[in-house]
């Protein structure tokens, strides 16, 4: 390798302005992006943090050929800008940040969708900020000139250099357990930089697609549902499954909480059947859905890989199925609800974020629900899913719902610092107050045989307690906010015509949410024979057995709800439950 010395391009001290325009030039091709996202408040500003900490890894080149400075920030300029113009449109278009996810819905889309859906969004001014982007981009690298450092110093720096950008996150891929696990973390820290970006984002997108392409082969090959009848076979019919987010029942006025949070829901109250003793079976979403959207449970907790899901149990019936989701889509832990939702016919993705901290409001869903309920299929089921009331709160709310902001209505235990995200929470129910509610009398209208089911994925610990100052879940601390879920059912007046089932008998029934399947084909009016009808709350067969919170992988770790403190626990035995000794 050859170093330029001090001898070829003689200067006698170092010139820091001219560090300072490099870095600003390599900075700004990723930088501008992140900076926009960051001020829009859009997301937290760790893709600005990772920008900041790693653009200075290109300068590099120039400080190794200070005599070719100028040619090689001109090669690395228009390679950085050319990865980074995707992002920076994405922004523009959709106001998101770029990820896997959306090269997901670009590969998932067809020309003609794309070119659609890009439109909605697309004005006039946009490939304006394109050229002004282009043209910064220029300005700065006209103020390139060389920094000529001796030959020792200059391999140095480089070092520290390449050491304090690339090599400290690295260190990921020899300190974690073991590599995969290293190189996801290696990546994050990669992918708000161009080219990074994009490489990052299609190895990852290639990789969680593997994964759901053999778990979507496996569910193909599954067995269908024995025996299966439809009470209401050729009626024209509209059934909606609305799958909430990290949503306490405990903060809605719906069951008795103090401040208004649920006024929509409120004035409905005679429409709804409001079951108020549902219980999650695990306070994550991939882990509880795993169950609730399955025969999986406490006992069978891979039932979700070798029996059909509420999806292919509909779709069996001869329903059109739809899943319309917020959620993020192809990440390490989001790709197994994708793969729910490929069992669908169709599917409308509406998060590509980047980070889960990001403004992606619920009210999005509004219109492809309402496309959806006009659709020629006589015979519809419907999969809404919500980013709810999911950290942080701030941003799953607009600001005309910004409503709860003193300590009006607001335990006397909730600190001053506490306040503020106590109070973002019970902003976030009341906006997804709005967005129920709306899906209700959207449905409403279509005046069929309708019906709805609202329930949270599992709840949220937000300072509910003065002894436990809690945020967020731990399944190894649980306290029942983490566990009570809000569950309510909303019918049409001709459903009801139709069914002579009590919604209305095992309303304070425990019941844990694990068993959904069973209670939503009796809602439906299916019947099959691994239906168990003891399962189904409103059901006349409905039996209450203890409800299990805890890792079914590790059956020693189950405890019943009802002793959530917790002060004992249910260990699984071949043949029944068993109450253990109390915990202490």
């Amino acid at each position: 390798m050859m170093v330029a010395t001090a001898t070829e391009l003689p200067r006698k001290k170092v010139d820091w302005a001219a560090l300072g325009w490099m870095f600003l030039f390599f900075w700004y091709m990723s930088g501008v992006t992140q900076l926009l996202l960051f001020v829009s408040d859009s997301i937290r500003w760790s893709g600005l943090r990772q920008t900041l900490l790693l653009s200075g890894f290109w300068m590099i080149p120039l400080l190794l050929f200070p005599a070719q400075a100028r040619k090689l920030a001109g090669i690395l300029g228009v390679v950085l800008c050319l990865g980074a113009l995707p992002a920076f449109g994405y922004y523009l278009i959709y106001g998101q940040d770029f990820s896997q996810s959306v090269i997901f819905i670009m590969f998932e889309s067809n020309q003609a969708e794309a070119a659609e859906y890009a439109g909605q969004y697309l004005a006039w001014w946009m490939p304006l900020a394109v050229v002004l982007y282009g043209l910064g981009g220029w300005l700065l690298w006209t103020r390139i000139r060389p920094v000529v450092l001796p030959a020792r110093a200059a391999l140095i720096s480089c070092a520290l250099i390449a050491v304090a950008t690339i090599g400290y996150p690295a260190r990921y891929l020899v300190t974690e357990a073991d590599f995969k696990t290293g190189l996801n973390k290696f990546e994050e820290r990669l992918a708000s930089l161009s080219p990074w970006q994009l490489i990052v984002g299609y190895h990852q997108y290639h990789q969680q697609l593997t994964n759901m392409q053999e778990l979507l082969s496996a569910n193909a090959k599954l067995p269908p549902l024995k025996n299966l009848v439809d009470a209401h076979a050729g009626q024209p019919s509209t059934l909606v499954l609305v799958i909430g987010e990290s949503t306490n029942r405990q903060r809605m006025s719906l069951y008795g909480y103090p401040r208004a949070t649920t006024p929509k829901l409120d004035a409905m109250r005679d429409q709804l059947a409001i079951f108020d003793n549902v219980i999650a079976p695990r306070p994550y979403t991939i882990e509880a859905l795993q169950q609730v959207l399955t025969f999986a449970d406490e006992r069978s907790p891979d039932a979700y890989l070798t029996t059909p899901s509420i999806v292919n149990l509909m779709k069996q019936a001869g329903y059109k199925t739809f899943w319309i989701t917020n959620q993020q889509t192809m990440t390490e832990r989001n790709t197994m609800l994708t793969t729910f939702s490929k069992h669908a016919d169709e599917q409308v993705y509406l998060n590509n974020n980047r980070e889960q901290n990001a403004h992606q409001y619920d009210g999005a869903v509004l219109q492809p629900f309402s496309a959806a309920l006009t659709d020629p299929a006589p015979r519809k089921f419907i999969v809404v899913h919500l980013l709810g009331t999911h950290m942080r709160y701030q941003y799953r709310y607009s600001e005309e719902y910004d409503q709860f902001t003193d300590r009006q209505g607001a335990p006397a235990w909730v600190t001053d610092e506490q306040l503020p995200t106590y109070n973002s929470y019970d902003n976030a129910v009341l906006y997804n107050d709005f967005v129920v509610a709306s899906l209700i009398q959207a449905l409403s209208a279509t005046k069929q045989n309708d019906l709805l089911l609202y329930l949270s994925d599992h709840g949220e610990a937000v300072f509910d307690s003065p002894d436990r100052a809690m945020l967020g879940r731990s399944e190894g601390k649980p306290t029942a906010p983490m566990y009570t879920v809000p569950f309510i059912v909303w019918t049409s007046a001709q459903w009801r015509a139709n069914n002579s089932a009590d919604l209305h008998a095992n309303l304070g029934k425990p019941y844990s949410s694990s068993n959904l399947i069973h209670t939503w084909a009796d809602l439906a009016g299916l019947s099959f024979s691994e239906l168990d009808p003891s399962k189904s709350l409103v059901s006349d067969a409905f039996v209450e057995r203890p409800v299990l919170i805890g890792n079914p992988y590790q059956p020693k770790s189950l405890i019943d709800f009802s002793l959530v403190k917790p002060k004992g626990r249910i260990v699984l035995d071949d043949q029944k439950l068993v109450q253990a000794a109390p915990i202490h």
